[in-house]
């Protein structure tokens, strides 16, 4: 990399966490419970906006991963969901009115956080209709990825979102607060990735699954990202670039290996097709505070309704990680 790429970039970093400082001018505490974290604890932050239907489930899954400590903010929901989350003693709250858009996409918000509170902890960066996937993740916790990660010297770790979706029309599901959304929303597509590599950043830019089938299949590149990189090893000067598809220093962006190899990864199993996501739709192609200005949501309704059929021939049932690894979308690497 040459003098004049490292010296843009870091001054890019330190854009974005300039950024964040002011933007965290929007946010108001409700509740901070932070002085109860650990030295060692785990972290998850999260935003959400009229989600009290998906919370108890997010907070119960998480927590039975080993999740210490949850950091949140509320963008102005009109629903329960902030008076839910208020009564849960493992959650700090922070509330605001700001515009999801002119936040990077609530990212400016939690960069703001994570540079208060992360540095020292594994954190880790989701949505509430995301849901972490590691190898052995059905016997042992979290905790135990992080204690091998820190004796790899590795600082990040990647992971593939899969969108998962019923049999059958999404508005006919019925889903209700504290149930397990994979009980329903268990099919996903097995195949259909395509992997490309940011030259600049060295992130791997990942598209496909059945929302690239269903709604972008005559415009595949303007197809939804599924790389992230959600689980990090804090430090005051990180910072993710565009949502958690990548971060600066670029270094952390290396969750695969360059060599041809496997390196660990993980899972983000994405509940986003249920009943919920009819009347979500609809609001969010309106609201139009979505990546340029909710174009993916007024996608959907132009392409089937906001009430699609992903199912197909080809859609697996969702089992376990071990069936995700035998299929190539995730893998345990060498730890064994």
């Amino acid at each position: 990399m040459g003098i004049l790429t490292s010296y843009r970039l870091r001054w890019q970093r330190k854009r974005w966490r300039l950024r964040a400082l002011q933007k965290g001018r929007d946010l108001r505490e409700v509740a901070n419970r932070t002085k109860r974290i650990a030295p060692d604890d785990i972290l998850l932050f999260c935003v959400f906006r009229n989600e009290d239907v998906r919370l108890p489930y997010f907070l119960s899954y998480y927590r039975r991963l080993g999740v210490n400590h949850f950091i949140m903010v509320d963008n102005d929901s009109q629903d329960e969901g902030a008076a839910y989350v208020l009564k849960q003693p493992d959650v700090s709250l922070w509330t605001t009115k700001g515009a999801y858009g002119d936040s990077r996409f609530g990212m400016d918000w939690l960069t703001y956080l994570q540079g208060k509170y992360a540095p020292g902890h594994w954190a880790l960066t989701v949505d509430v209709d995301e849901f972490f996937v590691y190898p052995f993740c059905d016997t042992r916790p979290i905790r135990a990825l992080a204690d091998w990660l820190d004796a790899s010297q590795v600082r990040s770790f990647g992971a593939m979102l899969l969108d998962m979706y019923p049999k059958g029309p999404v508005g006919s599901t019925n889903y209700k607060a504290g149930e397990d959304p994979f009980k329903t929303a268990c099919w996903f597509d097995p195949g259909n990735y395509v992997i490309s590599r940011n030259a600049l950043l060295r992130n791997l830019w990942i598209q496909g699954g059945p929302r690239a089938r269903a709604f972008f299949a005559g415009k595949p590149k303007q197809a939804p990202a599924l790389n992230k990189i959600p689980f990090v090893k804090w430090r005051k000067p990180y910072t993710y670039v565009s949502s958690t598809h990548m971060m600066l220093p670029r270094g952390l962006n290396l969750v695969y290996d360059q060599q041809g190899g496997e390196k660990t990864s993980g899972i983000l199993l994405h509940a986003k097709f249920l009943n919920t996501f009819v009347e979500r739709a609809s609001e969010e192609a309106e609201r139009g505070e979505h990546y340029k200005g909710g174009k993916e949501y007024k996608t959907y309704a132009e392409r089937h309704g906001a009430d699609p059929d992903l199912w197909c021939e080809w859609s697996e049932q969702y089992i376990n990680w071990r069936q995700l690894e035998i299929l190539g979308l995730m893998s345990k690497g060498n730890w064994a």
